[in-house]
């Protein structure tokens, strides 16, 4: 159970990050698909700082000293370069959707497509190969909390809350959880964060009340980016040992289904993003799923083919949307382009 829960939030919690960038950005009245490319794009930088701090030997010495705290401040610096580069490729979007008036569905699909080629052509120039990686050693040996780390043997059990959320586990996941909830309190709690919603209700009724409508929604879509650059790097550097290859398993898209599901409300996105999460963890680790810790791999032994566990989260995420998309509620300024003389 311990290892169900640990991994569903290793799946869930960059899902859930990304859903809110996608909130914002929505909010402010920019209809942000390209969520999926600045994950990818986001993911690359942040595993490209990681790999160039390590060839210079910026932590070698914390590393080899076993000094964990400065590992998880290198991790951290990581995590922050990622969503810099990440609210940088938003601004794409930001002045084609809000300066050029273009249409937001197409410059989103058109990031969606141009980041992938543009990661590839970086790590063949880079790496002479199709995925790029850590200079040395692994994700799990430099950014892994281990139970050995707080005084524990390897034989000695730690509990179950010490199992679930410590042991194994990385300090990134509970970095996305706070800048999350700092978030969603920002959005829904702050002066700024009703602003900007108004400006995804009726901008010309917030432009009469002085609020400059241009620059709330530049705000949300560099928001939304900064996070989605995060929630993508947090993706890779979890559960694909902080590598880039162009690729993240279309968690952009699977992000926009939790923000409809949950209604662009951070409350239901976190519990819709649980629910994508679970499904994911059993389609990627169910031929090693001990649920009772009784040594039994039933869903192995259901004998299912590989591909249908695979398929379960798109598939939950196609079945929840035909039933939910219609009572959701979108912002009712999203994707149209501010007009100041319209009213």
């Amino acid at each position: 159970m311990s290892f169900l829960i640990r991994q569903t939030l290793v799946y869930a919690v960059p899902l859930m990050v990304v859903a809110l960038a996608g909130v914002f950005a929505e909010r402010s009245g920019i209809i942000n698909l390209a969520l999926e490319g600045i994950m990818i794009f986001g993911a690359f930088m942040g595993v490209l700082f990681v790999r160039f701090v390590q060839q210079w030997g910026w932590f070698q010495a914390a590393f080899e000293a076993k000094n964990y705290l400065a590992l998880q401040g290198f991790c951290a610096l990581a995590i922050l370069f990622a969503a810099l580069m990440g609210a940088v490729f938003s601004l794409l979007l930001a002045f084609a959707a809000i300066n050029l008036k273009a249409d937001q569905t197409i410059g989103g699909t058109a990031l969606n497509l141009m980041a992938p080629a543009l990661v590839l052509f970086f790590i063949r120039i880079l790496a002479n190969q199709n995925t790029l990686n850590m200079y040395t050693g692994d994700a799990a040996s430099w950014f892994m909390l281990k139970k050995a780390m707080f005084g524990y043997g390897r034989k000695d059990e730690m509990g179950f809350l010490g199992s679930t959320f410590v042991d194994k586990v990385y300090v990134a996941t509970y970095i996305c959880i706070l800048v999350f909830v700092v978030m969603a309190i920002i959005l829904y709690k702050t002066r700024f964060g009703m602003r900007l919603r108004s400006c995804g209700e009726n901008p010309q009724a917030s432009a009469s009340l002085g609020i400059d409508v241009i620059k709330m929604r530049y705000a949300g879509v560099v928001i939304s980016g900064a996070l989605a650059g995060m929630g993508g790097f947090v993706y890779v550097l979890t559960t694909a040992n902080c590598s880039a290859n162009g690729d993240v398993a279309g968690f952009g898209f699977l992000a926009l289904a939790v923000m409809i599901f949950g209604n662009w409300k951070p409350g239901n996105i976190c519990g819709a993003a649980l629910l994508f999460g679970l499904f994911k963890c059993i389609a990627a680790s169910y031929s090693t799923l001990d649920i009772n810790g009784d040594g039994v791999y039933a869903l192995k032994n259901l004998n299912i083919n590989t591909n249908i566990y695979r398929m379960m989260p798109y598939v939950i995420t196609l079945v929840v949307l035909a039933f939910t998309s219609k009572s959701s509620r979108a912002p009712k300024a999203e994707g149209i382009p501010y007009d100041p003389g319209m009213r």
